[in-house]
């Protein structure tokens, strides 16, 4: 049960650390441990944890700061605070940023491993798990996609396999699915990881000055080259190139960019020079290139050359499972800037709304509408007011919004859906993304049966 549970224990005090660390490694979860909160962050960076539990008082940062620097790269992370002293205070501010739990000194080993089994079973009422949060280094940034249904965790494993070679990857999906996280995904898994990974948005530009930022030119080329300049897809030589909307080129750029892939050289404009270059390529679309190459608007050789590897990142309409567990997740994220009043709850119109609305912008648009929540909502609650007027509903209902948990959000959402598929398990649980037994698990925990 506790074989994907990741635990960081953090604690100057030697003894301790080395007792509790070996009593959570008894119960069978995987633990890490640190004197001081530097190296846990770097431990954090190198390895990704589910749980970390932290002493307040250390050398260089306390707890409280620890938490905060925690928070920024790793919302997913949940915290039980350690304070001593026979103070409180410390404890209810933790709390306040979102911790757990915490423990006062003295405890016994046993009032740690309970605490900890109580976060454990709660992570996985939320649906959070290891499974839950994807996880890279970009850049000595950690980097975390959330989702737990089925379609997503098909291309978190294809990812894995496709990294480390150099074919060309072909990202498929609408605005705002993550296209280019999946492509960074690729990049920092890659042999290429520590090599440039540039960007190209191949809608941002008009062709005249494409090609030129492409490939580069030479002085005195045409007007206004005053200067030999290195084209992009040259400075990536040994890393990886991304063309993210590369269905917007034209078609003499297209010609360009299949011989860039298929010849390894390219050539500045105005020069007869060939320079070799070794990239991998990756790219990116919202359109259709089927069509596009049947209406001939996109080379045929082309396309097939990009779509060594296709991934097909599904819309979050079609994934709405992971709504639940993305909302915890960016409003996590947004506490850190409302840290007098963080947000604890989400009333059920709201809700309600979140989980009908078809979310044309994507984990985009619902990043966004939590963030204007955050700013404008003066309650510790998301309520429907705080939503933007396209994501209201019209109720005849004369109740007043009760508070839902992130636990009670999962339960109604599964109630939900089994109403939708008249109890049909196997298809509710294929609309849910996760397996029968899984889905006859929840059913029992929330006595839906």
């Amino acid at each position: 049960m506790n074989d994907k549970i990741k635990i960081l224990l953090i604690d100057d005090d030697y003894a301790l650390r080395t007792a509790c660390a070996a009593f959570l490694s008894d119960a069978g979860y995987l633990v890490h441990s640190g004197k001081n909160p530097q190296e846990g962050l770097k431990l954090m960076r190198d390895t990704g944890f589910d749980i970390a539990i932290t002493d307040y008082r250390m050398p260089g940062m306390n707890g409280i700061e620890f938490m905060r620097e925690l928070q920024k790269s790793s919302p997913q992370t949940d915290v039980i605070m350690i304070t001593g002293y026979g103070t409180i205070e410390h404890a209810v501010e933790a709390m306040r940023l979102g911790a757990y739990d915490y423990l006062q000194k003295p405890f016994e080993p046993g009032q740690l491993l309970e605490t900890v089994n109580k976060l454990v079973t709660h992570r996985r009422q939320l649906g959070k798990s290891g499974d839950s949060e994807f996880r890279f280094q970009f850049e000595d940034e950690t980097v975390s996609i959330i989702a737990k249904s089925r379609v997503m965790q098909d291309v978190f494993r294809l990812v894995e396999k496709v990294a480390p070679t150099d074919s060309t990857v072909l990202i498929l999906g609408e605005s705002g699915t993550g296209k280019e996280s999946i492509a960074r995904a690729l990049h920092a898994l890659s042999l290429r990881k520590n090599q440039p990974f540039l960007v190209m948005d191949c809608g941002s530009l008009v062709e005249s000055l494409f090609e030129s930022e492409l490939f580069g030119h030479v002085k005195g080329s045409f007007t206004g080259a005053v200067a030999t300049k290195h084209g992009a897809f040259e400075l990536a030589d040994g890393g990886t190139f991304f063309f993210d909307e590369i269905g917007n080129i034209s078609l003499n750029i297209q010609a360009k960019i299949l011989r860039a892939i298929q010849e390894k050289e390219i050539r500045r404009i105005g020069s007869t020079e060939t320079i070799h270059v070794d990239v991998r390529v990756i790219a990116a679309t919202n359109l259709d290139l089927v069509k596009a190459v049947e209406q001939g608007d996109f080379r045929e050789d082309l396309y097939y050359r990009l779509s060594v590897i296709p991934v097909h990142l599904p819309s979050l309409r079609e994934r709405r499972e992971d709504i639940p567990l993305l909302l915890h997740y960016f409003v996590q994220k947004n506490n850190l800037r409302r840290q007098k009043k963080p947000i604890q709850s989400i009333d059920d119109d709201a809700l309600s709304a979140l989980l009908k609305y078809d979310w044309p912008g994507n984990i985009r648009e619902l990043q966004n509408v939590v963030e204007r929540a955050a700013i404008i909502e003066d309650t510790s609650t998301i309520r429907l007011s705080s939503l933007p007027p396209s994501l209201h509903q019209t109720t005849d209902d004369p109740r007043q919004p009760t508070l839902l948990s992130m636990v009670e959000l999962e339960k109604q959402h599964i109630a939900r859906t089994l109403q939708h598929t008249h109890r049909n398990i196997s298809q509710a649980a294929k609309l849910l993304g996760i397996d029968r037994k899984t889905l006859y698990d929840k059913i029992r925990r929330y006595h839906l049966d």
